[in-house]
């Protein structure tokens, strides 16, 4: 592999040098789901038994939801000194299943948010859901401990390709779900997928009517990729073509703009004014702390970036926690990786971003990658001006294309 003949060198002499910080989330993992998906690369892990919350169990054996919940606050608090004085602006709470949790442990969870950290009043605070854990009375408890954004995870109202995904709810399910959340928040988004096994063009657009059908405020709609160290990627199932899941995308793209979403992230939709606002702080290359078995942080000082992965396997990560010590790898982010990790988020965003928001974010001269911006403009995968810098639809189109010319090393 040839090493790229003039960033590096260039780099040397910058050193990372913050004149502010950048906006600060806080990301809540949940490592538990009632079953494993075969698609899944998640951190997340199969419970034991189904919860019997009327027993006060928390998820069987030992009381664990109530044990995990404290080891959550407890690692909060030993983050703080990173993040001390710092406000935090988003909130999610992902997975694995979060709606495993009952709305106590999620009350109790955001009270201590609020006591530990100046969360922003109008904070927009997520938690996903799987339709097969709905209950009415929790989505009610959720909204009363503050979650004001739900994210269901629908992925098909086909019973058949429902199946086939390894999910626990039914199409019926997925519609009660909806229309149950519809009842308690404002803000939902629907996941889906789409080139599915043995699913044709007909069905994936149908799948999208039926989620336009409750006007959702956002739209989250993925291509069924084959992960390392998944069920699917062991045993690849038989799935459409190139041809065919690039007519799935073209279509789903376009019958979403006629309705009025606008595509503003590679997978995401949203009507006016209903971005996802914890996903945009990931995009523009925003801080993030994450608490949570195998949760992963970025957080920015006037000096460095670093990043952190916590303990991966729930019980090690509790065990961790109890004697301070949650993490499990930190490390520096080397300058001549900043560019390439900064340009890799925001370049998911069809409109792109500002061209002064590279230097906020990274520290470092726009002029730094000029080169690859020239190369990336002739190329016709890019566009730029005075004040902006975004993907032309080729780059969208080819984007790994696009996102190769700004690495270090090639």
């Amino acid at each position: 592999m040839a090493t790229h003949p003039l960033q590096p060198t260039a780099l040397k002499s910058q050193a990372i040098n913050f004149k502010a910080l950048p906006p600060l989330s806080l990301y809540i993992h949940i490592p538990w789901c009632v079953r494993k998906c075969p698609y899944c690369d998640f951190n997340s892990h199969e419970i034991k038994r189904t919860p019997s919350p009327s027993k006060g169990e928390g998820w069987g054996e030992g009381g664990i939801e109530q044990q995990y919940v404290a080891a959550l606050i407890r690692d909060l608090e030993l983050a703080l000194p990173l993040i001390w004085g710092r406000k935090v602006y988003t909130v999610f709470f992902g997975g694995g299943t979060p709606s495993l949790l009952s709305g106590e442990s999620v009350a109790e969870i955001l009270r201590n948010v609020r006591m530990l950290l100046p969360l922003d009043l109008g904070a927009e605070i997520t938690l996903e859901a799987n339709p097969g854990t709905v209950e009415a009375a929790r989505f009610a408890a959720y909204r009363d401990a503050g979650v004001n954004r739900l994210s269901l995870g629908i992925q098909s109202f086909n019973d058949a390709h429902l199946q086939a995904l390894g999910r626990i709810h039914s199409a019926d399910e997925a519609r009660r779900a909806i229309e149950i959340a519809r009842q308690h928040f404002d803000n939902i988004n629907l996941d889906l997928m789409y080139a599915l096994p043995s699913q044709s063009l007909e069905q994936a657009l149908q799948d999208v009517q039926t989620a336009l059908s409750f006007a959702p405020q956002h739209l989250s709609c993925y291509h069924l990729t084959l992960e390392p160290n998944t069920l699917f990627h062991l045993n690849p199932p038989s799935l459409p073509d190139d041809d065919a899941s690039s007519d799935m995308q073209q279509r789903i793209e376009e019958l979403l703009a006629a309705h009025g979403y606008q595509h503003y992230e590679t997978s995401a939709f949203a009507q006016p004014n209903r971005r996802a606002k914890h996903n945009l702080n990931y995009w523009q290359f925003g801080d993030y702390l994450g608490i949570g078995a195998g949760a992963h942080s970025k957080l920015s000082f006037p000096d460095k970036v670093i990043r952190q992965a916590r303990h991966k396997q729930p019980q090690t990560y509790m065990e961790q926690v109890a004697k301070g010590a949650p993490l499990h790898s930190e490390h520096d982010v080397p300058r001549d990786e900043l560019a390439f990790e900064f340009m890799m988020n925001a370049l998911r965003l069809n409109e792109g971003f500002a061209s002064v928001l590279f230097q906020e974010r990274t520290s470092l001269p726009l002029a730094i990658i000029r080169r690859e911006l020239d190369d990336a403009e002739k190329r016709g995968l890019l566009f730029r001006d005075h004040q902006r810098i975004a993907p032309t639809q080729m780059g969208q189109r080819f984007l790994n294309d696009l996102l190769e010319i700004f690495l270090v090393n090639k």
